[in-house]
């Protein structure tokens, strides 16, 4: 199970970024992050000319089979809809990983015996304008 934003954990941190020029402030090799909204097409395009790897906050499964299909690194989501995401990515072979936002420890647990790919703290996401 991937962990994000941990306090103990080292891991990479995702840029939300909500425009192109935003993208100027980012460091290299970063990973963005967008909401998927009616914009978010032309951020993709221009994450994918620039070989810039990307995650989307999605709120439907029909948004994460699009990020899955638009090559999305992550799919960040809310716990509730986390098993039935989940298990479309498995049963499809998502390469995106599936990360639900949390505020604390106390959900791990409930997330792993589910089968969930990982956890995402707000810690873990820098907001880029």
């Amino acid at each position: 199970m991937l962990i994000f934003g941990h306090p103990h954990i080292e891991n990479e941190k995702l840029y939300h970024i909500n425009s192109i020029q935003a993208i100027e402030h980012t460091p290299s090799n970063s990973v963005l992050l967008f909401d998927f909204d009616a914009e978010v097409y032309e951020l993709i395009e221009y994450a994918k000319e620039n070989a810039l790897e990307f995650a989307l906050n999605i709120s439907s499964l029909k948004d994460a089979i699009l990020g899955e299909n638009l090559d999305a690194k992550y799919l960040l989501l809310s716990q509730e809809l986390a098993y039935p995401v989940q298990k479309a990515a498995d049963a499809y072979l998502f390469d995106a990983k599936i990360l639900v936002h949390g505020e604390n420890e106390d959900i791990i647990e409930g997330l792993a015996s589910k089968g969930i790919d990982g956890l995402i703290f707000a810690q873990a996401i820098i907001k880029v304008s």
